[in-house]
């Protein structure tokens, strides 16, 4: 057995050095691309940039000017230059996020009529942009936008000529990418072009205040949303965790009546009311904590507060000196005290109190591992209750997030996908009925179903919708479960996401089975091809590996799997290209022809090899089989095997997954439910115990009764026990229902309620026992150590001195000593339902399986726990 681990250890390092040689380089162009350190602070951002890229014909710049900032392109540097048009970096005015999660940083070039004349993509994190699909197609798109107007209507999809919308080519399998690149353009576009009078001037009715009679006091204001406080941590900055915030701020606005006298006292808010203008806002800022400036510390007289903005919508609103008013004292019983303060004054007629605005904190980020900087921004929304305002809050437009926009752009196909998946669901919960009716020779009232579940699967699901689920997916969902849940990252992609509901349900009920055998759309590719090929005349060719090398290759992609797991931790980047074991990105999403002949002659291999083996990729190599076949470690329910099963290898000969061991037992993380040994389970003709059976009944002349659940006739007498109908060999053999040997944990006998409820926590919680103390002291006492050990590594990462990368290792570590420790003493897992005490013995990938998922919960949810408390920053 050891030999056995160290020769797959080989193998997978191996394996994974292959890879590293077998994926070409990527031409990575933009993909995270270092932009310059000081670029979002710079005057001369054209020094820094390549602005005639996307200015065709400006030889000069001007440095920024406006807000948000833009730059003037002009023909020379002389005095008689001519204006050309505008320069803008997207992220200078939007941070609208991509499929990444991220902005995809772009320069716009739109002359004077306000007509795109460039663009030109600095920085993205788009992995499928990557690899998956070449960045000339992001390049393609934007060239779309080239001669046409920000006045237009610009959308991704068809033109609607009756609506007056100029469609725009999506691109295959990056559809919500290209949606969030087109709302970029746009309101980059739209926000420069109104600040020069290509446009219309954002016009905003001018709030009308309820006012009532009560002063208010501070924590009154808070309780209503009247003042609100925005608070950067020192950890959200790059900087050490410390007690005292990076800083604090309270802010509110200043016109409405109740605010102003509440926070100003009356005559101070009087006197100000005097000096502001028909039009203009104030609002107040103060500093509770923190020796960070809100001012800046660059700030001289005639300067910018370039800590703070203001943003309404697409505008943004900064201030000058002489638009700040000192705030001596506030007047609000309760208020907090503060050693900075400010009253601003929006002197712009596009900004009202009666809309949502937020205050933004802008400063620089310190990666604390490069020391590189990159600019951010804190944000804080405020917007007056409706009870303020009279006749409520306005009611507002707001564009659709990406997300909502898929989903409503492919509303029918969404529609008959989830149909298609409930459908095979429904039809595989009565396998049974199915199963019934067919028989090792008439296959087909199981098979009309399953081959159409094949065909839709690679048709529809695959080549159609491109909603092949892949193991960067699970990498993702593990990464976010860690580190940061994103709603909005994974009902981006509506097919995937109705899947992965799909995958991890069934999963849980039946095994990986349902999704690999059914309706994995590389699985079934693989599998018809097989199938095909037996057909044509290939059948004397085809054939299964020795049982004992399909017993050692089987490991190889749970290695793969827990390979890319591992290198994730250190480089998601990394661990996309490694991921390039799957053949499914070539095949469905960018297919062969467009991909470099490396990508295409491993499709081939894996597919020419299915005409002789079935699913090879399925049952060796496949990293996403992996890791869904450790929680089919506790899949409720099972295919049916009866006590003969254990001395009949009519079901082993027959399996092609070669899932079903001497024993008669079925492996249900390798079983692929192709259903036939459920066919021979009730087949009187086909079941080697029902055929002799039958043959006596029949020469005795005894009625033919129909087959019991149990997998036997029901006995014509009531009286009489299916037990007279096993073989002597199978009822001394070992019971094949269960995949390893029954186990029964004497401390758990007969627990009921609250005893059950305790006694099950415990096992989960605490691993040791007096068998494994007995047997492996050392065992225990280094796994002990090292769970006070992981115990105080938990508690540094929430005090802040262990960083997330850390504890995860440590948490990894804990996790091997728990499986050792296990084995040694509680060597049982459940199986079926958890709320039922059916135990079994406990093989190595068993317990690994437990272990692993288990922990992988306890440490989401701790992680989760500490950053709602504020405790930890990921």
């Amino acid at each position: 057995m050891i030999l056995l681990r160290q020769r797959l250890a080989i193998l997978g390092v191996a394996f994974f050095l292959a890879l590293a040689l077998f994926v070409p380089r990527a031409q990575a162009g933009a993909y995270e691309a270092e932009l310059p350190a000081d670029l979002q602070s710079a005057k001369d951002m054209c020094a820094l940039l390549p602005c005639a890229d996307v200015f065709p014909g400006a030889t000069h710049f001007s440095e920024r000017k406006g807000q948000p900032p833009y730059v003037e392109a002009y023909d020379n540097a002389t005095a008689d230059k001519k204006l050309l048009g505008y320069v803008m970096l997207s992220t200078d005015i939007t941070d609208t996020p991509a499929y990444s999660g991220k902005p995809v940083v772009t320069l716009i070039g739109m002359d004077k009529t306000g007509k795109f004349v460039g663009v030109k993509v600095l920085k993205h994190s788009e992995p499928i942009l990557l690899l998956g699909i070449p960045e000339s197609a992001l390049l393609k798109f934007n060239d779309q936008y080239l001669g046409k107007s920000v006045t237009d209507k610009i959308e991704v999809g068809q033109s609607r000529p009756d609506e007056n919308v100029l469609g725009l080519d999506a691109i295959s399998g990056a559809t919500v990418t290209v949606i969030a690149q087109n709302q970029v353009m746009m309101a980059s576009g739209s926000a420069v072009a109104r600040q020069v009078g290509i446009l219309a001037p954002t016009v905003r009715e001018p709030a009308r205040f309820a006012v009532g009679a009560k002063r208010l006091s501070w924590a009154e204001l808070a309780d209503q949303g009247l003042v609100k406080r925005l608070r950067v941590l020192p950890e959200q900055v790059g900087l050490e965790r410390s007690p005292e915030p990076f800083i604090e701020l309270w802010f509110g606005d200043l016109n409405h009546p109740d605010i102003g006298k509440s926070v100003l006292g009356e005559n101070s808010w009087n006197n100000l009311r005097l000096q502001l203008k028909e039009g203009e806002n104030a609002l107040f800022v103060i500093r509770t904590a923190g020796k960070e400036s809100f001012k800046g510390s660059g700030f001289v007289r005639g300067g910018i507060y370039d800590r703070v903005q203001v943003r309404q919508g697409a505008d943004a609103f900064t201030f000058r000196d002489l638009d700040a008013m000192n705030l001596y004292g506030i007047e609000a019983a309760g208020a907090p005290s503060f050693n900075e303060s400010a009253i601003f004054i929006i002197r712009s007629p596009a900004f009202s109190a009666a809309y949502p605005w937020k205050l933004s904190f802008l400063g620089n980020r310190v990666d604390r591992a490069t020391g590189a900087r990159s600019f951010t921004s804190f944000d804080t929304p405020y917007w007056l209750p409706a009870t303020a305002l009279e006749g409520g809050r306005p009611k507002i437009d707001e564009p659709d997030a990406p997300w909502v926009r898929v989903w409503k752009s492919r509303a029918v196909e969404i529609a008959l996908f989830a149909l298609l998946l409930v459908a095979v669901t429904v039809v595989y919960a009565y396998r049974e009925k199915l199963t019934r009716l067919s028989t090792h020779k008439n296959k087909w009232p199981v098979n009309a179903f399953k081959y159409t579940a094949w065909a839709l699967s690679i048709g529809f699901v695959g080549f159609g919708a491109m909603a092949q689920p892949s193991i960067t997916q699970v990498l993702t969902w593990f990464h976010a479960l860690l580190f940061q849940w994103t709603w909005s990252l994974f009902l981006s992609d509506p097919f995937i996401f109705l899947f992965w509901i799909f995958i991890i349900a069934t999963v849980f009920l039946f095994g990986r089975g349902l999704f690999c055998g059914w309706m994995c759309p590389f699985g079934s590719l693989s599998e018809a091809i097989y199938k095909v090929a037996r057909v044509v005349g290939f059948k004397r060719f085809q054939t299964q590996l020795p049982q004992k090398w399909h017993d050692r290759l089987k490991w190889l992609k749970y290695a793969i799997f827990f390979g890319l797991i591992t290198v994730s931790m250190f480089s998601m980047g990394l661990a996309e290209k490694l991921s390039e074991v799957e053949p499914f990105k070539t095949t469905f999403l960018v297919g062969i022809q467009n991909r470099a002949w490396p990508f295409g002659l491993f499709v081939a291999a894996i597919l020419g090899l299915s005409i002789f083996i079935e699913r090879p990729y399925c049952k060796y190599l496949c990293p996403l089989g992996a890791s869904l076949a450790m929680p089919s470690t506790f899949r409720w329910f099972g295919l049916k095997r009866k006590q003969d099963c254990n001395s009949c290898k009519a079901c082993a000969v027959g399996c092609g997954a070669q899932a079903i061991d001497a024993d008669g037992r079925i492996d249900h993380r390798e079983c692929l439910h192709c259903l036939d040994c459920m066919i021979l389970y009730t087949d009187t003709k086909g079941c080697p115990p029902l055929a002799k059976e039958r043959k006596r009944r029949e020469k005795d002349g005894l009625e033919i009764t129909p087959i019991g659940d149990n997998g036997y006739f029901i006995p014509i007498h009531p009286a009489a026990s299916f037990t007279e109908q096993i073989s002597a060999k199978a009822a001394q053999g070992p019971d094949p229902r269960m995949p390893t040997a029954p186990a029964h944990p004497i401390h758990k006998a007969g627990a009921h309620g609250l005893r059950w409820l305790w006694l099950e926590l415990v096992d989960h919680l605490w691993p040791w026992s007096r068998e494994g103390w007995a047997s492996r002291k050392a065992l225990q006492i280094a796994g002990f150590s090292l769970a006070v050990a992981a115990s105080v590594a938990w508690v540094m990462t929430a005090m802040g001195t262990l960083s997330s990368g850390a504890i995860i290792g440590w948490w990894f570590g804990w996790s091997v000593y728990e499986v050792l420790i296990r084995l040694s003493g509680k060597r049982y897992v459940k199986d079926g339902p958890w709320w039922r005490d059916r135990f079994r013995v406990a093989g190595v990938m068993d317990m690994m399986s437990y272990v692993g998922f288990k922990n992988l919960l306890i440490g989401a949810a701790l992680f989760l726990a500490l950053k709602a408390m504020g405790w930890m920053v990921l």
